[in-house]
């Protein structure tokens, strides 16, 4: 089999988001109604913005708004995380980034699976952080115990699934045939099912240690919990939430507002209660409820550089004396939006202060110019030859998941942990070193100055 009968990566991802996005449509019926509001909201956007909108288009991002998602996903054990490592492969998805979520109360460690080139992202920005749980911060050492050997039993992944992620690492890909069948087998994974997999008394122990462990132990699949879209203006979006009968977590994690977005700020509606069945000491079905599920939405804006992201991680901390909740979110939100005046609102400062990444493009009347241009960047810049837009952030943030989760388990499911989690431990079990995604913002910044030399005909100072 030649290179050209098979189906490009990106294809498979783009593919797979829409039927994830359509499965979870059918699942979670306020899903659909949350991307009605967000599309909604975009639209009026970029109708009353024409400069973000000529922002979206330069960088291309308008193309991939309507589509752009992210999933969650939880998983149990090393080889099913390193399984989904495979899974996410075939569709052109690499792990990227460790977030360790115990410090913020939450027994997971995680990464990101997404593409990491800026053309590939153009094509689908498709991501899913996933999170593994970390079985050690079990305190109840027959409880822990009994919880591995539960996850030892399930497998998560169809026998097709497996066979086709095997194809596609020997072969180099999937054909036409075999894409659409993967897809469809790769679902399975990420459906719900309401069946636990455990007696009511078990699924109650585990609950009891942290509502996430039953999440993911105590169920035949670990289930898509949340598949979240991208609006231009997370603010309207909460504020008309209740307005579409949804009732929206208290307060907007990530940064405050701002006339320049940065990073990634997110909200969510609380999850929904949803019936399940427990097994007796007969193996019947017990009728029973479970929490896990829930709507999310996202606002990106541009990547900060290792200098910028340390800051921006010195004003949360600021902040962040106490968690956010519903008692408190109005003083918060002030109490962000003071400390975070000491981050520039302004595109030209974050560049130039190095705070920011960006992408530069050669403007008509820099190729009009070429092989006459100056050498030097911000003279050409000053020159509008070179124009530059903001770097989309593509990735997350550990304090504000912990707190998308933490609110979807009630504002007084607090726990602490004092066991360090372990990137290397992490990878161990992924069976792969996780990227550095500052390196991935530098790399494309890198790549678009590269071109622009190029269609100037000169060599960068």
């Amino acid at each position: 089999m030649t290179t050209q009968a098979f189906v490009d990566p990106d294809e498979i991802r783009a593919r797979f988001s829409r039927a994830m996005s359509d499965m979870y449509k059918a699942e979670v019926p306020l899903y659909g109604a949350l991307l009605e509001l967000v599309a909604d909201i975009n639209q009026r956007t970029l109708a009353n913005d024409p400069a973000l909108a000529e922002q979206l288009r330069q960088t291309g991002e308008i193309e991939r708004l309507d589509q752009e998602r992210h999933g969650a996903i939880r998983v149990g054990t090393a080889q099913e995380l390193a399984t989904l490592r495979r899974l996410f492969a075939v569709m052109g998805m690499y792990p990227v980034g460790y977030y360790d979520l115990s410090e913020a109360g939450v027994p997971v460690h995680s990464t990101a699976f997404r593409a990491i080139h800026e053309a590939s992202l153009q094509k689908s920005p498709f991501r899913v952080f996933t999170s593994l749980l970390r079985l050690e911060l079990i305190e109840d050492e027959a409880l822990r115990q009994k919880a591995a050997d539960i996850l030892a039993r399930r497998i998560i992944f169809t026998s097709r699934a497996l066979e086709l992620i095997a194809r596609s690492e020997t072969d180099g890909g999937l054909s036409e045939e075999d894409a659409t069948a993967f897809i469809c087998e790769a679902l399975e994974t990420f459906r719900w099912h309401g069946e636990a997999t455990v007696s009511a008394e078990v699924y109650q122990q585990l609950h009891d240690q942290h509502r996430l462990i039953a999440d993911i132990v105590a169920f035949k699949g670990p289930h898509i919990n949340h598949l979240t879209p991208r609006t231009l203006d997370i603010d309207a979006i909460q504020q008309s939430m209740p307005l579409r009968g949804i009732t929206p977590k208290a307060v907007i994690e990530g940064p405050p507002p701002r006339r320049c977005p940065v990073l990634l700020r997110q909200t969510s509606f609380k999850a929904l209660q949803e019936h399940v069945s427990f097994i007796d000491a007969q193996g019947h079905a017990v009728a029973g409820s479970h929490t896990a599920r829930f709507g999310e939405i996202e606002q990106r804006g541009v990547a900060l550089t290792p200098k910028g992201r340390a800051l921006y991680d010195r004003l949360l901390s600021t902040t962040r004396t106490h968690a956010p909740s519903e008692s408190n979110a109005q003083a918060y939100m002030q109490a962000l939006s003071n400390v975070f005046a000491d981050l520039p609102d302004d595109y030209e400062l974050l560049r130039k202060q190095g705070l920011a990444y960006f992408r530069y493009f050669v403007t008509a009347q820099g190729l009009a110019a070429r092989n006459e241009a100056p050498m030097d960047l911000e003279t050409l810049i000053s020159a509008g030859y070179v124009a530059y837009e903001p770097l989309v952030y593509e990735d997350f943030l550990p304090v504000s998941a912990a707190g998308i989760f933490q609110s979807n388990l009630g504002d007084h499911t607090q726990a602490y942990y004092a066991q360090a989690s372990s990137k290397d431990r992490f990878e161990q079990d992924l069976g792969a070193l996780v990227l550095d995604e500052l390196a991935l913002y530098a790399d494309t910044q890198a790549r678009s100055l590269d071109v622009c030399a190029d269609q100037l005909g000169i060599t960068l100072l």
